[in-house]
């Protein structure tokens, strides 16, 4: 059955993968630049290091949270600005061209070095910024428009592995540049250069696929629309499946038209079952940011120095562990569990773990402190108590992937209709991008002046905060997304049905006679 379903929606799957690797990118360039700041070389050309040859931890603290939380600055502006962009020219060549204004920030990081300074590295960032945020709110409206929905929790949650597949990627290629290439601009230069592989393959992908028949039935394109859902389905047009679903996309459309009739913007957040889709929306990214994977994630060789783990080999070598773990679950539960276990329960097992594993971290990391290394020392191999808090955060990444890592994306992307989804996910990826920064920002000096009760904030919030949160989350597994105004309450099941109906018996859904049946 698996295979079957790969099979069947083969084209889907190819689509994802395309749109995704803007998402490789995005999980790139979150990983990346805390180990990029962390390198010597990098410190002396920047000017991090004192003149007796220590850190100068006030300036290395400053410029690793800008380094790091400038790119979230961007995205929040990217991700804000997608909306109006992608309703107007599609879900396609939206990403096609925040694609290419990333490519431009990931050149100015690279230049970086000489008589280029620092600002070169902030401005591209910026840049990129831009571009990820975008990127970050469109894909995953335009992967769950195109999937059907016995499998589009799967195939929208491929979003987080390919996250994790970019975070892993920037690990591996800093821990490279580290063992290989440390006196020279290349630890930089590599990595930041690095990002123009996948931005390039994902441009080229995107010239392969079809715009999204959700979008195209939305701007009056029915004959283009029917062509493309039944390419993607695999399907004659005229096929029953295919008439049905895009019977349901059009009458979907023509209420919400009909109930919104000469109603703006503010409709469309404060209409009927809307409002607390938004604050769904921003909360839900809002919990996931202050989970406490992101502090890992961006900082994670800091992380790791933090439990013991001294010197940049170490601590790189065991954040690119974790990058594996995090890849190698978040793999076995959006392909094997998200339509199994369902939102609620994934989300709320998934908070209570992290938390149970922040409160053991924080427990260890307070009875046994890190001896922290004197200028010149050399780093020694780690504790049982380091290794112990190690697991700990692997375990950590795997309850992580389970729950606040893919779904969040997947349940925003369900819960909205047609023409208020690209505003829900924009709201939604700006509010990740918003808190996303706060969080890159204040990580380096909480982790400074807290210690372990760093461990222990995150544990509350998981626990407190997330865990009690999922539990009044309505269950969307298995639902159309034209089902989801029935859940929010926006229209009621009879109403719905007599649209569809109605669109049926009156061939209200009309296919041109130049369209290829054949697919």
């Amino acid at each position: 059955m698996f295979s079957n379903d790969i099979f069947k929606n083969i084209r889907v799957y190819w689509l994802a993968f395309v749109a995704y690797w803007g998402i490789v990118l995005f999980g790139y360039d979150t990983g990346i630049a805390g180990g990029v700041v962390s390198q010597p070389y990098f410190e002396t050309s920047f000017g991090l290091i004192n003149a007796d040859g220590s850190i100068n931890k006030s300036k290395d603290t400053e410029v690793s949270s800008n380094v790091v939380s400038v790119l979230q600055a961007g995205a929040f502006f990217g991700a804000l600005g997608s909306a109006p962009i992608s309703a107007w020219i599609g879900r396609k060549w939206t990403l096609f061209a925040f694609t290419i204004i990333f490519s431009v920030g990931a050149i100015l990081t690279t230049v970086a070095g000489g008589s280029r300074g620092i600002g070169y590295i902030y401005g591209g960032r910026v840049v990129s910024g831009v571009g990820i945020g975008g990127i970050s709110a469109v894909a995953p409206a335009y992967v769950s428009e195109c999937s059907p929905k016995n499998v589009r929790g799967r195939i929208t949650g491929c979003f987080q592995i390919m996250v994790a597949i970019g975070v892993m990627i920037s690990y591996f290629i800093n821990l490279g540049v580290s063992l290989h290439m440390a006196n020279s601009s290349k630890v930089w230069r590599i990595p930041f250069g690095f990002q123009l592989v996948p931005a390039g393959i994902m441009c080229l992908g995107l010239l392969t696929v079809k715009e999204s028949p959700r979008w195209l039935a939305s701007k009056g394109y029915v004959a283009e629309g029917i062509a493309n859902l039944a390419y993607l389905r695999r399907e004659p047009y005229d096929s029953p499946e295919v008439v049905r679903e895009f019977a349901e996309i059009e009458a979907a459309i023509r209420e919400e038209r009909e109930a919104r009739k000469g109603l703006g913007l503010k409709e469309a957040f404060f209409g009927k079952g809307n409002f607390v889709r938004f604050v769904i929306a921003f909360m839900i990214f809002f919990l996931q940011q202050w989970s406490g994977q992101n502090s890992v994630g961006y900082y994670a060789p800091q992380i790791f120095s933090s439990i013991g783990y001294s010197g940049t080999t170490n601590s790189l070598l065991a954040s690119g562990i974790y990058g594996i773990v995090k890849v190698v679950a978040t793999t076995i539960f959006v392909f094997f569990f998200v339509e199994t276990l369902g939102r609620k329960a994934s989300l709320f097992i998934s908070a209570m773990g992290m938390g149970i594993t922040f409160f053991i971290i924080g427990a260890i990391l307070k009875t046994h402190p890190v001896v922290v290394l004197q200028p010149g020392q050399s780093a020694p191999p780690p504790s049982p108590s380091s290794k112990g808090m190690a697991a700990m955060l692997y375990i950590y990444v795997c309850f992580y992937a389970m729950g606040w890592g893919p779904l969040p994306w997947v349940y925003v992307s369900d819960i909205f209709p047609t023409r208020t989804r690209h505003y829900g996910l924009a709201l939604g990826s700006g509010s990740q991008w918003l808190w996303n920064f706060v969080v890159a920002k204040v990580t380096p000096t909480l982790e400074s002046d807290l210690g372990f009760k760093l461990f222990m904030m995150f544990a509350a919030i998981n626990i407190g905060g997330m865990a009690v949160f999922s539990l009044f989350l309505p269950e969307t597994k298995g639902r159309s997304l034209e089902e989801m105004d029935i859940i929010f309450g926006a229209v009621s099941a009879e109403s719905r049905e007599a649209f569809i109906e109605r669109a049926l018996d009156h061939g209200d859904i009309k296919v041109e006679g130049s369209i290829d049946g054949k697919v």
